[in-house]
């Protein structure tokens, strides 16, 4: 078998997230996801087709982002999480959701670890 991890850092995204009445619009939320995918062997060649392509978690968090929102943080990164196991080579995802713009001085976020 072989392990890699498999990650997304950073992306940036417009999405209603948070329970106060000035969250009820879009603010910028931060997200970094890092997967840890098995494989039963060393890829062999060097085609996507051999391992687990990314641009479905990109894809993914973008459209949850234009949908309704979630209320927490907490929510976010298990639906975050949740999409990353949907694929069975994902072995254990760590999800982390910062908004920098709610205080400012400091970003708040919120950071989950989960694993089969």
């Amino acid at each position: 078998m072989a392990e890699y991890t498999t990650i997304l850092e950073g992306l940036e995204v417009a999405m209603r997230l948070g329970i106060h009445p000035h969250e009820a619009e879009p603010q910028r939320v931060r997200l970094s996801v890092w997967m840890t995918v098995a494989y039963p062997a060393v890829p062999d060649g060097d085609t996507i087709d051999a391992v687990l392509d990314y641009d479905f978690l990109r894809d993914g968090i973008r459209a949850m982002a234009a949908g309704p929102g979630f209320a927490l943080q907490e929510t976010l990164v298990e639906a975050v999480a949740s999409l990353c196991l949907a694929d069975p080579r994902v072995r254990s995802v760590r999800v982390r959701s910062l908004k920098p713009d709610v205080y400012p001085d400091a970003a708040v976020g919120c950071e989950i670890v989960r694993s089969r």
